[in-house]
């Protein structure tokens, strides 16, 4: 557990560990603002779109040789962006890092595949909460890693970092049980992946190139064309890469809705305490801090994910993870309220992050949970991954979200951050996606366990 743990850390550092270093990238890559943004959307592209396909051939080929080829995938990303230092091998190697992001859902289908039920549900609880702590911890890791080696040290760090969890995963991770007799749904899965490229493009793009742009055109088509395509060959297959038919059943399409609505909130915790934090003190809503300091306010909610998930996990066993969803999304829910009537000075940003980590640690240990009850052995790998791309593109979301209302509503004293009608707008949303995810986890039938 501690193993794979840490795999989920590292790959979900990657969201965030180059997140502080982008307005430095159009000066030390030579390309515009526009084009630095692709260090960060790559990662989410390959993420987004490998997931489903991660999963599939963790079912088929072996849980345990899918993490070790993403791991290794991870650290030769690393180290050719660190080596080539210019615009094509750093996406390259953000590309290949992206691929990476996609491991937390295989290291929990392994978890419930060695442990059972009973006694994985503290293990997946944690493994599901690296999400939250990595990309919290990857803020102040960048501005310390940055201070010291600029942006080649970010890669450096998770080449040597990559490699010692390779080599640890080699040591301990046992190989899968019996393999099911599947065949690798190929069209499916260069369909599904262009289709999911398209919207994230779409949402994470649409903004900065225009809604009537002819690049945002050519995204339209693509959609408007994979997506029945896609669709109509699920149906036709006999192992696609989705199982659609398991996926809009009910237990699990609801577990999945309601996983985009908490993660929006966790994701929405990150973006905005980081503006409030490093915003200037004369654009109302800001405190002033540097980079690295500014990070160090998430930590109590990182800690948070980190101390209540074997709490969580009890309450699963006794309640069933119907309930704990529903307890974190309320959680999540007041804390949002709680930061829309007080979010002036460190103590209250600080405290206002820290119970929506401690609402994210219950609903990430119940996701999990609520996802392997639902399906059937062979399928764990494969329905984890999708719940995996329902967070990961909510992340997406709040990122385009954040950038529409700073466009929208700029923030007169300083541009580049979110104003306090911004703000508040984004705290209400969070906090009505939030309820919404806990009124969907009440309409989970009883008999659903954990």
């Amino acid at each position: 557990m501690p193993v794979l743990s840490m795999t989920g850390m590292l790959s979900s550092l990657q969201f965030t560990l180059f997140l502080p270093t982008l307005p430095e990238i159009p000066e030390l890559l030579s390309v515009n603002a526009n084009d630095a943004t692709w260090v960060v959307t790559i990662t989410l592209l390959v993420s987004t779109a490998g997931g489903p396909v991660i999963g599939q051939l963790a079912d088929i080929y072996g849980k345990r040789q899918v993490l070790l080829l993403s791991l290794a995938m991870l650290v030769s990303g690393s180290v050719i962006a660190a080596i080539g230092q210019d615009f094509l091998a750093v996406l390259i190697g953000r590309g290949l890092q992206g691929v990476a992001a996609t491991t937390i859902p295989v290291g929990i289908s392994v978890l419930r595949e060695a442990l059972g039920r009973e006694k994985s549900n503290s293990a997946i609880g944690f493994m599901s909460a690296t999400i939250g702590i990595g990309s919290a911890l990857g803020l102040p890791l960048s501005g310390a890693l940055s201070e010291l080696g600029g942006l080649t040290s970010l890669f450096w760090f998770s080449a040597t970092a990559g490699l010692i969890v390779f080599l640890l995963l080699v040591a301990v991770v046992p190989k899968s049980v019996k393999k099911p007799s599947r065949r690798f749904d190929v069209i499916g899965a260069i369909l599904l992946s262009t289709l999911l490229a398209a919207l994230l493009v779409a949402v994470s793009k649409g903004l900065v190139w225009g809604i009537t742009s002819k690049e945002l055109i050519i995204v339209y088509l693509v959609i408007a064309v994979t997506l029945p395509l896609w669709l109509v060959h699920s149906f036709r297959v006999n192992d696609p890469i989705v199982d659609l038919r398991l996926s809009f059943s009910s237990p699990v399409l609801v577990i999945n809705v309601s996983s985009f609505f908490v993660a929006f909130g966790m994701f929405a915790n990150h973006f905005l305490t980081i503006h409030e934090a490093r915003a200037p003190i004369e654009s109302v809503i800001g405190l002033g801090l540097p980079a690295l300091t500014a990070g160090f306010i998430l930590l109590p909610s990182t800690v948070a994910l980190v101390a209540l998930a074997p709490v969580a996990s009890r309450l699963i066993n006794r309640f069933g993870g119907r309930i704990t969803l529903a307890l974190g999304s309320l959680v999540i829910a007041a804390a949002y309220l709680f930061r829309l009537v007080a979010h002036e000075g460190i103590i209250a940003v600080t405290l206002g992050a820290f119970l929506v980590g401690i609402g994210s640690a219950f609903a990430f240990t119940a996701m999990p949970s609520l996802i392997n009850d639902a399906v059937s052995l062979p399928q764990l790998a494969s329905a984890n991954s999708i719940n995996s791309v329902a967070r990961s593109f909510s992340g997406s979301v709040v990122s385009a979200l954040l950038a529409f209302l700073i466009v929208a509503q700029p923030n007169s004293a300083a541009t580049d951050f979110i104003s306090q009608a911004g703000l508040v707008t984004s705290f209400g949303f969070s906090a009505a996606l939030a309820l919404a995810g806990s009124i969907l986890a009440f309409t989970l039938p009883r008999g659903n366990r954990g």
